[in-house]
């Protein structure tokens, strides 16, 4: 895709210019016949050279965290249940932001409200920043007249799942330290210590036991290959990594990670709390069930789920109800499927739904608290497997010395 500068005018007939990124004018000229613009002159942008902080930011660097857009949607809860004027509260934030992105970001949307865009289109302006769900919300206020509720859903919505996202890697770090421990130990071992025992084990001849080979042989294999193995493991992580960038290899990683033993059923959850919890601040928005599901399957952060969340979708279009469709999906449990046929019967479905998000979040919660101790276990027989099988390929030929010098003397 490329830049694009273009002037052209608005409804009112004011002049509008700025830039976009497309894949050739036409679709710059579409993109902004969508944003009700008229397009006078549209031309490429000339290709410059890109400065370090440039490059830094397209790799994703600097891009505002949840905690930033968190900070940014509660005070603009302020500014929208204050009545204060939404350009004055724009510009006093865009000074006040901290993170250069979001701050440029804003800075062009307030532009783009300047030329007579609504603040939704502003923010879509900048995807890398506001999902769409985000912009939805925005888009559904504004035209109810509900802002400020609007942000204070965005800013409960943005806070619980990044309370989610920082319990779950709070969990799961004391077990990666631990599994990185064994592994940088086991390559300590095996590459420098091993190697001053081998004369003394050698000295056995044939009487060597079978857990010192294993050792001796695979200190020796890393010693002359290693080289290797680090390249060929490079390799594998490149490739891993372009195969999972596909569309069809995210697909089966995300569907594996799910199969994963008790980290598949914690992300599993997770994932589902979030949906739950967005279809139901989405419909009390005033969202169509259509386009909610639409911007949830893709928000979900997994293919696999979002793929199952997009069949969902289509049934509930075909004229299927919620509960049914969801039944089909195989993605809820039965408890849940009659939450959502009590709130389709009842008439009060974002209640339900809310209450089905509810549920996962207090299953998420026990799984969090209890996940440190299930995978202790696990933690325990590989720590102890590793420290046998070297206690043992040391010890032994040791042994067998000792009787042998016994025997002699």
């Amino acid at each position: 895709m490329s830049d694009f500068r273009y002037r052209g005018r608005s409804g009112r007939g004011e002049l509008v210019t700025g830039r976009l990124e497309a894949d050739d004018i036409d679709g710059v000229a579409n993109r902004l016949l969508n944003l009700g613009i008229t397009p006078l002159e549209i031309a490429p942008v000339a290709v410059q050279g890109v400065s370090v902080r440039e490059f830094l930011q397209r790799l994703g660097a600097g891009r505002p965290t949840a905690a930033d857009l968190v900070l940014f949607s509660r005070q603009m809860y302020s500014v929208t249940k204050s009545g204060l004027p939404l350009l004055r509260g724009l510009r006093g934030l865009a000074q006040s932001t901290h993170n250069t992105l979001l701050r440029d970001a804003l800075h062009d949307v307030l532009h783009s409200l300047e030329s007579g865009r609504d603040l939704a289109s502003s923010l879509a302006r900048h995807p890398q920043i506001f999902s769409p769900l985000f912009v939805s919300m925005v888009r559904v206020g504004e035209s109810t007249g509900t802002l400020d509720n609007a942000f204070a859903r965005l800013c409960e919505y943005l806070g619980h799942d990044q309370d989610v996202h920082d319990r779950v890697k709070s969990a799961i770090r004391y077990p990666l330290i631990v599994v990185g421990a064994i592994a940088v130990a086991m390559i300590i071992i095996t590459v420098f210590v091993i190697p001053n025992f081998a004369p003394l084990f050698q000295a056995l001849g044939n009487d060597i036991p079978w857990p010192t080979r294993v050792i001796m042989g695979t200190s020796g294999f890393v010693r002359h290959h290693g080289a290797a193995l680090v390249a060929v493991t490079v390799i594998g992580v490149f490739a891993f990594r372009r195969h999972i960038a596909t569309d069809a290899g995210r697909y089966q990683w995300d569907r594996l990670k799910l199969k994963v033993p008790v980290l598949g059923a914690l992300l599993h959850q997770s994932v589902l709390s979030r949906v739950t919890r967005s279809l139901s601040i989405s419909i009390e928005a005033g969202l169509p069930m259509i386009q909610a599901l639409t911007l949830l399957s893709r928000a979900a952060g997994n293919d696999f789920l979002s793929e199952q969340l997009l069949r969902l979708r289509d049934a509930v279009e075909r004229g299927e109800p919620l509960s049914r469709a969801a039944a089909a999906s195989g993605i809820f449990p039965p408890l849940v499927l009659q939450m959502m046929l009590v709130g389709e019967e009842t008439g009060e479905l974002t209640r339900l739904l809310e209450e089905v998000s509810g549920f996962y979040q207090r299953e998420v919660d026990y799984r969090l608290r209890n996940l440190t101790a299930m995978l202790e276990p696990l933690l325990i027989v590989a720590v102890g497997g590793m420290v046998l099988i070297l206690a043992l390929g040391v010890f032994l030929p040791m042994w067998n010395l000792i009787g042998k010098i016994g025997h002699v003397g």
